[in-house]
């Protein structure tokens, strides 16, 4: 899965930055979803959309990021585990990582958007999509967050969630044609492979014990 993703946004990054032929994916996907709107001139689509492109706003993936880790970290302590804290200082570093992977990629690439307005002096550029990563991490890492202390079925439902939102903000954006396809994409894999590199550590202590410690 990682290097599926790695390949995937490499390759991605590639086609933006020399203006490839695999962006010619993303005009179809534009066309596309601006003939169904106008097909359907269904305003509830519209407002759907509009507000899943919201969900990926930093004003409300990140308090939710926060908010689950404050529980994670309550019902870590309830459990017994030795670093029942660390939940909060793992979304705050979350929280912060994330502009520091999507800025610089979008002053480098200066990607227009799909209006094809040039960019003013404050505008970085829509490569990767901002609002995607915020919602694929800051849902995604709440997530792992709160199923250190779930059973199954609560962790299946707890990966759904994530998915769904972070698979809800980005089809909101192209359906309101705020972003490129492949920008919405690219954010996804990167999200991807933060989140699996994440999931492959402990991210707290195990009850009554320090990770790594012998049984």
């Amino acid at each position: 899965m990682p290097v599926v993703l790695g390949v995937l946004l490499v390759l991605l990054s590639w086609q933006v930055a020399v203006d490839g032929p695999l962006l010619g994916l993303d005009r179809w996907a534009r066309h596309t979803v601006r003939e169904a709107r106008h097909t359907l001139h269904n305003a509830l689509l519209d407002r759907l959309g509009e507000a899943f492109a919201d969900l990926g706003a930093g004003s409300v993936a990140v308090p939710v990021l926060l908010l689950g880790a404050v529980v994670a970290a309550g019902r870590e302590f309830r459990a017994g585990f030795t670093r029942w804290w660390l939940p909060v200082p793992v979304a705050v570093l979350t929280a912060g990582l994330i502009p520091l992977l999507v800025v610089p990629a979008k002053a480098w690439f200066a990607r227009p958007g799909p209006l094809g307005l040039p960019l003013t002096a404050d505008q970085w550029g829509w490569y990767p999509s901002g609002h995607t990563a915020t919602a694929t991490l800051g849902y995604g890492v709440a997530a792992l967050l709160l199923a250190r202390t779930a059973g199954p079925g609560a962790r299946r439902a707890l990966a759904a969630g994530a998915a769904l939102l972070a698979a809800g903000v980005g089809l909101g954006l192209v359906w309101s044609d705020y972003h490129w396809l492949l920008d919405v994409v690219a954010s996804w894999c990167l999200g991807g492979l933060v989140l699996w590199a994440l999931a492959r550590r402990p991210l707290t202590g195990r009850p009554g014990k320090d990770p790594g410690t012998s049984p």
